[in-house]
């Protein structure tokens, strides 16, 4: 991950004058996802998908962006931003290059195709009843059931973008643990 928008994963979230003791500093000792992903194989799948919650208010809507392992059911990379292009891209540049080769399926959100379809993927978009995004729709489920600050109709919410990360992360860090022990 060569990219300069992917070095900037592994920087400190805030600087040490901002700290408080509560899951910032839990997330500033996470190692990149990439260090707890399985080893990828050759016929594995990633399911894509995007949903979304907000910061503050509900206007200000984050979109999340998720591939998970089919295989493993870990979450090999995501992206927080709009529901825009540039914020799929992102998606894509995070995917761990191990797990680049794989087939790929979303749901038909405008933005997939022309990303993942020109990258040479073999990417397929599909209805939910095709069953070829389950696994990834399930994990959108225990997300919002696990945080409320992700649910879509909550008093629950966060309060600055960085929190938000910041929960997201922690989340996936333990979820990711949980399916491989």
């Amino acid at each position: 991950m060569n990219d300069p928008a992917c070095a900037a994963w592994n920087a400190p979230l805030v600087s040490a004058a901002k700290r408080s003791p509560n899951g910032l500093k839990r997330a500033e000792q996470l190692p990149p996802l990439t260090e707890s992903l399985v080893e990828s194989q050759a016929d594995d799948v990633l399911e894509l998908d995007e949903l979304w919650s907000f910061v503050g208010q509900k206007e200000n809507k984050r979109w999340i962006w998720i591939a998970l392992c089919r295989r493993t059911r870990q979450v090999v990379s995501f992206f927080i931003g709009d529901c825009g292009e540039e914020s799929c891209w992102r998606l894509w540049q995070w995917i761990p290059p191990a797990y680049r080769h794989c087939h790929t399926f979303s749901d038909f959100w405008e933005t997939y195709q022309p990303v993942f379809g020109l990258l040479g993927q073999n990417h397929q978009s599909v209805g939910k009843e095709t069953g070829e995004t389950a696994h990834v729709e399930r994990w959108n489920n225990t997300l919002r059931q696990r945080l409320a600050r992700f649910v879509r109709k909550t008093l629950s919410f966060s309060k600055s973008d960085e929190y938000h990360e910041i929960a997201l992360r922690l989340f996936i860090h333990e979820y990711n643990s949980a399916v491989i022990s």
